[in-house]
């Protein structure tokens, strides 16, 4: 396999090095020390630096204004993100963007995909379902009607809802088939309440009571939210893999300049194969990345669906991003927990990547589903 990245995909890195590079992690209050949500709104400012930047619109087409790139394009980027713990919706936005792109009407398009690319709409997705852990496209309901489709149901722990202005949800017919909604957030019979994620974002749990929508907002098409659910899952381990890779820099950083007995404790044995593990779960987590998302961005054959191979990464992730924290604050002693510092952050944000989008366990059974119904020669 070759994991080499094209021009154009390390030139997408460095215009998101350029963005991210006066990002600070502590710009809002820690978690730790806030009651509810670190603030009520995404980072603007750096939402429209990205804008600026074509990264909003990297995976569009050039008929809509951006790149035409593919998902490892934007997993490169996400991975940049995190390093910096980015406040906005990149990967919900540019997944919905990129979902809108592939099914939606021609009109639809037009409509919503050159705004999305200069940021001055945002796109997020219901993924969670009702409570994290069941099937989220079972947590709403819909049926059609003669003027279009009415939704009912409620989806949790939707990330950034009360700043996008669109919110694609998954949700099942009456004979189980998912679809997805390109739901207003200002629709009629849609209503926020507020909730507060892990890493202390605000999040939404957002209830639909007879929501209605026009057919060309409704996308219907066989696999359409399988693929979004595996190009999600995917962004979030990228995320993880660049929070890990920020948090081992720290400890690298933090350990060599730390002094136990006249030495820099990073010499100590302990000390030292303790990091060298943590190099080889996040190099465990790249290759499962990168894997995952060849299978989505080229729709390459395998043994088995490319939901397998974005199982395994998440496996990964999820695991691999947790001891990487677990880690850190170990070999970074009483240090590590002081609010001060930006390794507690780390740590929040780390948890919620674990947890989003199913744990490592949730994707063991997944995958033990797959191996069931794939024979492998």
């Amino acid at each position: 396999m070759d994991f080499t990245f094209t021009e154009e995909q390390q030139a997408a890195v460095e215009a998101a090095k350029a963005v991210f590079a006066d990002v600070v992690p502590d710009s809002v209050p820690s978690p730790a020390l806030t009651a509810g949500a670190v603030a009520d709104d995404i980072d603007r400012p750096l939402w429209r630096k990205l804008a600026d930047a074509d990264l909003l619109s990297l995976v569009l087409a050039p008929e809509y204004g951006g790149a035409g790139l593919d998902p490892i394009a934007l997993c490169l980027v996400l991975r940049e993100s995190a390093r910096v713990l980015a406040r906005v919706p990149l990967l919900e936005n540019s997944a919905a963007a990129l979902t809108v792109q592939t099914y939606v009407t021609d009109a639809l398009r037009a409509d919503l995909l050159p705004r999305a690319g200069r940021g001055e709409l945002v796109l997020t997705v219901a993924a969670a379902g009702r409570t994290g852990h069941d099937p989220a496209e079972l947590a709403v309901t819909t049926r059609r009607e003669k003027t279009g489709w009415v939704l009912d149901g409620m989806q949790t722990a939707v990330p950034w809802a009360q700043s996008a202005d669109r919110i694609l949800v998954p949700a099942h017919t009456g004979d189980g088939t998912a679809v997805l909604a390109l739901v207003p957030r200002l629709q009629s019979g849609v209503r926020l309440d507020d909730q507060t994620s892990t890493n202390g974002e605000r999040h939404a749990q957002v209830h639909l009571d007879s929501v209605r929508l026009h057919d060309e907002e409704v996308i219907t098409a066989p696999g359409a939210w399988e693929w979004l659910r595996n190009l999600l899952t995917t962004g979030t381990c990228a995320l993880a893999l660049g929070l890990g890779q920020a948090v081992l820099t720290m400890t690298s950083a933090y350990t060599s300049k730390r002094e136990q007995f006249g030495f820099p404790v990073a010499t100590f044995q302990a000390v030292a194969v303790q990091a060298a593990d943590r190099y080889i779960d996040l190099r465990a987590m790249e290759a499962t990345l990168w894997q995952a998302v060849w299978r989505i961005s080229s729709g390459a054959d395998g043994a088995l669906p490319p939901a397998g191979d974005v199982a395994v990464a998440k496996i990964w992730a999820s695991e691999g991003v947790r001891r990487v924290v677990q880690t850190a604050q170990h070999l970074h002693g009483g240090f590590g927990a002081d609010t001060d510092y930006a390794l507690h952050r780390y740590h929040a944000w780390a948890k919620q990547l674990e947890l989003s989008l199913g744990p490592a366990a949730a994707h063991e059974e997944a995958l033990g589903d797959l191996l069931a119904a794939h024979a492998l020669g």
